[in-house]
């Protein structure tokens, strides 16, 4: 079943929790297109995400959901806060939700976690969670190894519940690819990160607009934390070093603070402008509602 009739939504269509972006208002403007908007909890604390959903709540009586980063060290607290607040939709990544799956399910709360691999998925499937966000390395952010069209019909396959397919998908043409392969709605995020409603800086979204084919880079493989960024001095410099073999530690140094910068300052030269390969494919900055429209409009006419 797709995702907008599980939901009651629009659209069949989740925004992406990226962290330090998708705050509460954020979210809401999202829902109130037709999608579902998504809270990301990265880089909050427990109060944070608690004033994040109310302001949520305050501006949307649609559907919306967090994503919580299970390593983060407030995530028992995250955990019973959403339970209590009693969201649509979880979705997880970092970690296993399983000892949170009973509290959320009892609450009415769906859970998705993100997945990069079928081995994990089966494992999660088994904990009684209620869908999966397979997520290719085309994404922005943290990556796994597996493409987009290689990994939703190896999770279809491997499990019956829905499959949200994530990573690459930017045109109509592209969400019905992998509506073909069986999933049951799409993730967004990069493709949102150009919207007039999104809290970034002017400097980050014009960087999404003026991005190439070739204009992102994943960095941190050789440390186990491959995270995919548009090119840019500071990404050349943490290559720089990657390739010198620093250490983990040494390069989470470097990268302090980068993404609020970001973020928040507008430093392209020295913030972590995460973002996926589709951002050569973002060409202006709109409403998220001309962007939702849009892109459902082409997935409707590619089908005819």
């Amino acid at each position: 079943m797709r995702i907008d009739k599980i939901f009651g939504i629009k659209y069949p269509i989740f925004q992406g929790g990226m962290a330090n972006v998708a705050t509460g208002e954020f979210a809401a403007a999202v829902s109130n297109a037709g999608a579902m908007g998504i809270i990301g909890a990265g880089g909050m604390d427990t109060a944070t995400l608690e004033k994040e959903i109310h302001i949520c709540k305050e501006n949307t009586d649609k559907p919306f959901g967090v994503n919580i980063m299970l390593m983060n060290p407030c995530a028992d607290e995250m955990a019973e806060l959403i339970a209590r607040e009693k969201v649509s939709l979880v979705t997880t990544g970092a970690g296993n939700p399983g000892k949170y799956v009973d509290m959320w399910k009892n609450a009415g709360i769906r859970i998705f976690p993100v997945v990069s691999s079928v081995a994990l998925a089966r494992r999660l499937e088994s904990l009684g969670v209620s869908g999966f966000i397979a997520e290719g390395c085309e994404s922005g952010g943290h990556v796994g190894e597996l493409t987009t069209l290689v990994l939703v019909p190896q999770i279809v396959e491997a499990t019956n519940l829905p499959v949200i397919a994530a990573g690459g998908i930017a045109t109509g043409k592209q969400m019905a690819a992998v509506f073909v392969l069986g999933a049951s709605g799409v993730q967004i995020g990069t493709l949102l990160l150009s919207s007039e409603e999104c809290p970034i800086h002017e400097n980050y979204k014009n960087a999404i607009v003026k991005a190439k084919d070739n204009d992102t880079v994943v960095t941190g493989r050789s440390v186990g934390a491959p995270v995919r960024i548009l090119k840019n001095p500071m990404s050349r410099e943490y290559l720089k070093m990657e390739r010198g073999g620093a250490e983990k530690m040494e390069l989470e140094k470097f990268t302090l603070g980068a993404l609020r910068k970001a973020v928040h300052d507008g430093d392209v030269k020295n913030g972590s402008l995460m973002a996926g390969q589709v951002a050569s494919m973002v060409k202006e900055i709109r409403p998220i509602s001309e962007i939702l429209n849009e892109l459902v409009k082409s997935y409707e006419d590619t089908l005819r």
